[in-house]
């Protein structure tokens, strides 16, 4: 498989792959990931919420048999293998993008994928929030709907930040995946061309590819996440 990497020609014929489709790829990587991650927080965010507040000590109980039902369907999805998960929600995916293949009706399993891990990591920070400015708000007369707006998100906002740039990267990674079945993006390069095709080179310049992207996206995550801390702190 490694064998071509020092063979001339198939070097040129790489370099060719990589300067007519990275550039579309790349793009269809960044936008699909970027789409799936808004759809998953949108979903994810009331989720998480909803895992806090409406348990037995919660600020707003919810019924017992609502909220395990919850936390299984969660549970359930998040222990899905995605690649499985993108054969199952096929008939969803047809029913919304009217076909399976290419690179935007990947974003459906990658929501649905996705809006589970983001539920969890959304609990986790309200969590972080200290219990005392929760009593202090309903001290005041607050209602759970004000305490959730005014107190609990804007807390955890640079938890939440954290979080969600933890999300973003592993819905990258996603969406690698996703070139099996045929999605777009830098995953079917890879797949297509270093796996089926035996153009190693192409492989290895998706996989950097990829692996800058994340380093990216965690670096922009992780400064904003701190610089915003700071800021509540002064």
């Amino acid at each position: 498989m490694f064998a071509n990497i020092f063979d001339t020609e198939k070097a040129l014929e790489a370099i060719e792959i990589i300067r007519s489709q990275f550039l579309i790829s790349t793009w269809e990587t960044v936008y699909v990931t970027l789409l799936a991650t808004f759809f998953a927080s949108i979903t994810g965010l009331p989720l998480g919420v909803i895992l806090v507040t409406g348990e037995e000590r919660g600020i707003k109980p919810l019924p017992k048999a609502f909220m395990k039902g919850l936390n299984l369907v969660i549970n359930i999805l998040r222990s899905v293998p995605f690649l499985i998960l993108m054969i199952l929600v096929f008939p969803l995916t047809r029913l919304i993008c009217r076909t399976v293949v290419g690179t935007f009706p990947t974003v459906v399993p990658l929501v649905i994928a996705a809006f589970p891990f983001v539920a969890r990591l959304v609990e986790a920070s309200i969590r972080e929030v200290n219990p005392n400015t929760i009593e202090m708000a309903q001290s005041l007369g607050a209602s759970p709907l004000q305490i959730v707006v005014k107190v609990l998100v804007p807390e955890s906002v640079p938890s939440l930040l954290s979080n969600l740039t933890i999300a973003t990267t592993t819905i990258l990674g996603y969406t690698a995946m996703s070139g099996i079945i045929g999605g777009g993006g830098l995953g079917k390069i890879a797949i297509n061309y270093g796996y089926y095709r035996y153009k190693t080179l192409v492989m290895i310049a998706a996989v950097v590819l990829l692996v800058v992207l994340v380093q990216v996206l965690q670096g922009l995550g992780t400064h904003f996440a701190v610089k915003l801390n700071r800021k509540l702190k002064k």
